[in-house]
């Protein structure tokens, strides 16, 4: 199991290659990417940053639980920051199991945990004169203060 922050292109093909036993009959990849549109925009690329450190533990967190879940840790998760054109992969997820269901599972969690929880921002910019706007992101739970 691993999971990480980079600045570089996501090599799709090594994460499927990390993952995998002789016991699995399913390996997953997942890869998302930067679309052409949004909200009936014409999209030409997006910035993501983040707050490196925090990004990294909480993504950890996520394969781990992902990886509980599942049974398995065999899991990689890997999330681009920076400047992405269209089309660029923006964030990656493999995972191998004994079943496809356990799988696909594991890898919607942890695509939508990631939505939810890490602290990685998203500025989309747009064709012709329209500014570039950062998106709306989901507000990560404040854990609560110990005594």
């Amino acid at each position: 199991m691993r999971a990480w922050v980079t600045r570089d292109p996501i090599d799709a093909g090594a994460l499927l290659g990390a993952v995998g036993a002789p016991a699995d009959g399913a390996a997953l990849l997942f890869v998302g990417t930067v679309r052409d549109h949004n909200d009936g925009r014409p999209v030409v690329g997006v910035r993501y940053e983040a707050y490196v450190e925090m990004a990294e533990r909480v993504l950890g967190q996520i394969a781990a639980e992902a990886a509980a879940r599942l049974g398995t840790d065999r899991l990689v998760v890997v999330h681009r920051i920076g400047e992405l054109a269209v089309g660029e992969a923006s964030v990656a997820i493999a995972v191998s199991s004994p079943h496809r269901a356990e799988a696909f599972d594991a890898c919607r969690f942890v695509i939508e945990e990631i939505k939810r929880r890490v602290p990685i921002w998203k500025e989309e910019h747009y064709a012709g004169d329209e500014a570039p706007r950062w998106l709306a992101g989901a507000i990560p739970p404040i854990p609560e203060a110990r005594p």
